[in-house]
């Protein structure tokens, strides 16, 4: 006998994208309010959970192709590399530079390197959180 879910994939379509708007606010704000790559990482990670929860595992794989480990493996990779990149200048490790850009749309805007080390540490985030859960989810089974 076949379930059907219709309200619940209804409205899980629609809290994702409620969520995932969250999670970016959460991630951009980090470098000046509470937030950043950790919070926005396990925010993002939830969406894509309720996804996981309300579709089966293998719909969601087919509409989202990621490789988890690997997403956490880059991320890593990326946070690691963006703080060595200052002893190469003689400064110390993890060190923040940032400029200010006028952009067309945004106007005047900050871009830092805490941004990169942050997404570093957002990809982290959600390939360790969803290679646990969905781990967990197959043991189950």
């Amino acid at each position: 006998m076949k379930v059907n879910d219709v309200i619940l994939q209804s409205v899980s379509k629609v809290a994702t994208f409620i969520i995932l708007t969250f999670g970016v606010y959460l991630f951009l704000a980090g470098h000046h309010e509470p937030g950043g790559g950790f919070i926005g990482g396990l925010v993002l990670a939830s969406a894509l959970v309720l996804l996981y929860l309300a579709f089966d595992i293998e719909t969601v794989d087919k509409g989202i192709p990621i490789n988890y480990r690997l997403m956490a493996g880059i991320g890593v990779l990326i946070a690691v590399i963006n703080g060595l990149v200052g002893l190469f200048f003689g400064q110390p490790y993890l060190n923040m530079e940032f400029a200010y850009f006028d952009l067309p749309i945004f106007g005047e805007t900050e871009l830092t390197t805490v941004t990169i080390f942050e997404i570093g540490v957002s990809l982290a985030v959600i390939g360790t959180a969803l290679t646990i859960i969905l781990s967990i989810s197959e043991d189950v089974s």
